[in-house]
């Protein structure tokens, strides 16, 4: 029974996405039989998942315990922190909690998903406090590039667990919310068993610019703009949205948004009075034309170039609203999320091809993106103020982690105190020491049109086989009397070799099948799955000899 009690008392912390990636943020904090998540959120398919739309964390261990989980929590407002919603709602019927502006674009989610009316949410602010079984949730306000962003303070039985979120310290923000220091440090003062920190820029050194620089910088570029200005951004960074709007009022442009994403943020964050944009200044893109080049602003998704984005079909000529001309002025006002430069540069390239000026990157134009995220001296500084015993470095890439950990060890954190982890690692907490303790399920669901996690390993794994060498169909009818071959073998090639060419290949192939079938039945083999492996293996060989190329084989045996 004493025994029982023991694991009860454990304090557990782990990661179901968002540690050694960026993207699907999902954390979760249990003590004994109250679990409490932060943050769920997604993350966009790697080049090697080939169809698929989007990834989400495994929620095997959630669901598993749903009677224990008593809310999610969600710190701001992006894709990777609440895009995997509306998937795990439909598991997971618990609370859920955020801010004003983060639960406006969280309802707009769940309605889509027709999950609105069922999913209890509540509104929180950084002074809210929620009881959560034997856990208690407090917050604090955070600056980052989206509003209403809040970092989350549990206490637990245990001990306190701050979770920061997404964060910097930006200290002239755009929308006056200022992060709340002295909060800060009155929890580091109160005793932090364990800190989850945001690992994104732990490799770069210094501060972190403040986003207040590039209303000015934007500023100028629209004044020296001789036509129309297409301003490309994350559609949830609310306050470039606004400085984009302040530039085109400063100089006397109406503003067309394209992109859904874009059309919904803006949409949204303006009615929670997030946005403050004048009455006419909005334009439907059907009149851009109608108006002088020098009097219109574009503001866009596709600021990472992704393939269906606006910015990436006005790129190739197939928006079919906006045209780029010679001489517009195309600002990407975003850095390229890691494995997305290729992307970005083909967009660019583009652009450039169609006469456009394009200012994007660091190398063109200082100023006209900052990050949203804490350098290395602020994160020293978050350390410096939460002061923790433990030290989990989280949201970031392997690298990022290793880094943040060298800065744990740099402001004093013993270095056996500091738990780099896989997701689903998970870290125990007894009596005031950590050790790290067994795996829980972790990994990525897959998903794809409809379909959620019914693309696997395997089924990548012929996508990829498909996409590299093609497809050969064998299709052949066998008498059920005699195993005689009644029509056929019928070769049909997609993606492997272009059939007129190839004749000479294709006859031998057909031979090779029908020797092969002959064979088998000599021998009085009729299993089908024989029948296939045999005409695939001796089809393979000879196809790998002639072509050093390894096809999908199917072969369609039937009988009547």
């Amino acid at each position: 029974m004493s025994n029982k009690k023991n694991i009860q008392d454990k304090l557990l912390i782990f990661a179901l996405g968002g540690v050694g990636e960026i993207g699907k943020n999902m954390y979760v904090v249990q003590y004994g039989n109250d679990i409490v998540v932060v943050d769920a959120g997604l993350k966009f398919p790697e080049e090697d998942m080939l169809g698929i739309d989007i990834v989400i964390p495994d929620i095997t261990y959630l669901t598993e315990n749903r009677d224990k989980v008593r809310g999610i929590l969600i710190t701001h407002g992006h894709e990777d922190h609440i895009g995997g919603l509306p998937y795990v709602m439909k598991h997971l019927n618990v609370p859920l909690y955020a801010t004003k502006l983060t639960l406006g674009l969280i309802e707009g989610k769940l309605k889509e998903a027709g999950l609105l009316g069922e999913t209890k949410r509540i509104l929180i602010n950084a002074d809210s406090e929620v009881q959560l079984g034997s856990i208690k949730a407090s917050f604090f306000k955070t600056n980052h590039s989206i509003p209403d962003s809040v970092g989350v303070c549990l206490d637990t039985p245990e001990g306190t667990v701050v979770h920061t979120g997404d964060f910097k310290f930006d200290h002239t923000p755009v929308n006056n919310q200022y992060a709340d220091l002295q909060r800060i440090a009155d929890i580091g003062r109160r005793g932090v068993l364990a800190l989850l920190s945001d690992s994104t820029n732990a490799e770069r050194a210094g501060f972190t610019p403040s986003e207040s620089m590039i209303g000015s910088e934007l500023e100028d570029i629209f004044r020296k703009a001789t036509q129309r200005v297409v301003v490309a951004t994350f559609a949830s960074n609310v306050h470039r949205i606004q400085q984009v709007v302040n530039a085109a009022i400063a100089t006397k442009r109406k503003i067309a948004v394209v992109g859904r994403s874009m059309v919904n943020v803006v949409t949204i964050a303006s009615e929670l009075g997030y946005l403050n944009i004048p009455e006419g200044t909005i334009i439907e893109p059907e009149e851009i034309n109608k108006m002088a080049a020098d009097r219109v602003a574009v503001l866009s998704t596709g600021s990472q170039g992704e393939p269906m984005s606006a910015l990436t079909r006005m790129a190739r000529s197939t928006h079919r609203k906006v045209d780029i001309m010679p001489g517009d002025t195309v600002i990407i006002a975003a850095t390229p999320i890691p494995g997305n430069e290729r992307y970005v540069g083909r967009t660019v390239d583009e652009l450039f091809r169609l006469g456009a000026n394009v200012i994007y990157g660091p190398g063109s134009v200082s100023g006209v993106h900052v990050s949203g995220h804490g350098s290395q001296e602020e994160l020293k500084l978050m350390l410096n103020l939460i002061r923790p015993k433990y030290f989990m470095p989280i949201h970031g890439e392997y690298r990022m982690l290793r880094q943040h950990a060298l800065l744990g060890e740099a402001v004093g954190i013993e270095r056996e105190n500091i738990f780099i982890v896989d997701n689903g690692d998970t870290v125990e907490f007894q009596g005031g020491t950590a050790r790290k303790g067994s795996k829980v399920p972790a990994g990525n669901v897959l998903i794809d049109g409809l379909g959620v996690g019914d693309v696997g390993n395997i089924v990548l794994r012929d996508r990829k086989l498909l996409s590299q060498d093609g497809i050969l169909v064998v299709v052949v009818t066998l008498s059920k009397q005699d195993g005689a071959i009644l029509s056929g073998p019928d070769i049909i090639s997609r993606g492997f070799v272009y059939v007129r060419e190839s004749e000479g290949l294709l006859e031998e192939a057909n031979r090779i099948v029908t020797s092969t079938l002959h064979k088998l039945m000599n021998d009085k083999v009729n299993e089908w799955a024989s029948l296939k492996t045999n005409v695939k293996d001796a089809l393979g060989r000879f196809l790998y000899e002639q072509t050093r190329r390894r096809p999908m084989i199917l072969p369609i045996i039937m009988e009547v």
